[in-house]
């Protein structure tokens, strides 16, 4: 790959970014790419650490590949609440005026997309080979979608096609779905549930369905099956441990844990498939579940997602995937920019 863009100085660019905490990802977007056919190009990951702020590295990215001097237009998602000109990130000293950076850079145009929105508009776009399948369901075309993603939190998002003209298009609505009321589904769940309550003020999807959720629930079966509370630096284990020993089954307790994360996260993708009519599907993202999908084949994830009593078989005709793209917000950002333009 080229180190520099050679291009007709009318060119139009589409420039995309997905900005994390720690890393920041820039390329471009194929203008002449087709809805089921994006086009991604002159990718580059940067360091947020190494600079002073976004408009830096967005600079810096712009002069590399010498595109200054072309008609820019900017998508960009980030992780954290964009309907307001002034951003401050969360996990970055990082704040600016959406404003004052489209100027600064001289964009024709600017957007700022949730990061969850991005993985949203990205679903349509992704292959077989960008995805893997957990049980049964068919997916109807042009029908709602949802995405949920385990992570650092609980991410939450559902896609609707809206026609217009004869063209279809996917509009994203996202929320704050992770933090709905926990609700327990047999005897181990409610103590795993009164032991969070024990420690926290509310118990959500989120307490139990993130990376911290996986610690909490792993020290509360801990306590519940060997009444041993966590206070020595042996028992206190990271989400990726407790992952890694489910896997290798050298601890029943990290399995227990595990596997309770699997059929809990079956409920609430079941849930969303109930309040959008997910027939579309239901997608699963976020960089945790994608470490054990075949654990998660093999748990109850798939029974509890169906499991409705009479409406099941809305969950028994929609299907369920993981997300194994490795650069979804790039993609989804690319959807967006593209179908907006």
């Amino acid at each position: 790959m080229n180190s520099t863009m050679q291009n007709p100085k009318d060119k139009i660019i589409n420039l995309i970014a997905d900005i994390g905490g720690t890393n920041i990802r820039i390329a471009l977007a194929n203008n002449q790419a087709k809805a089921d056919a994006v086009e991604i190009s002159e990718i580059a990951t940067f360091q947020c650490k190494d600079f002073n702020g976004l408009a830096e590295v967005l600079a810096h990215y712009i002069e590399s590949k010498r595109l200054a001097n072309h008609t820019i237009n900017a998508c960009l998602a980030i992780a954290c609440p964009v309907d307001k000109d002034l951003i401050s990130m969360t996990n970055l000293p990082w704040q600016f005026s959406q404003q004052a950076l489209k100027r600064t850079l001289k964009l024709n145009s600017l957007s700022f997309i949730n990061d969850y929105t991005a993985i949203a508009m990205a679903i349509p776009l992704l292959s077989d080979e960008q995805k893997v399948k957990i049980g049964g369901g068919t997916s109807v075309a042009n029908m709602p979608i949802s995405v949920c993603g385990p992570g650092t939190g609980l991410g939450v998002a559902n896609l609707f096609p809206v026609t217009s003209s004869e063209q279809t298009k996917w509009q994203c609505v996202s929320g704050e779905g992770g933090h709905i009321d926990f609700a327990a589904i047999n005897d181990t769940e409610q103590q795993v549930m009164r032991f969070i309550q024990s420690i926290k003020k509310r118990v959500s999807y989120e307490q139990l369905l993130s990376g911290y959720g996986l610690e909490q629930t792993y020290q509360a079966l801990l306590f519940i099956t060997q009444d041993k509370a966590i206070n020595t630096v042996k028992d206190k284990l990271s989400a990726k441990d407790i992952t890694t020993k489910a896997i290798s089954g050298e601890c029943e307790v990290c399995q227990q844990t595990l596997t309770l994360f699997c059929n809990v996260l079956g409920s609430f993708a079941g849930n969303l498939a109930l309040i959008m009519n997910s027939q579309g599907g239901v997608y699963i993202a976020g960089g945790i579940v994608p470490r054990f999908i075949d654990y998660l084949k093999n748990s109850d994830f798939r029974a509890r997602f169906e499991s409705k009593g009479r409406l099941a078989y809305i969950t028994e005709q929609a299907p369920t995937y993981v997300i194994t793209e490795e650069q979804p917000g790039l993609l989804g950002a690319a959807a967006y920019i593209l179908q907006k333009n």
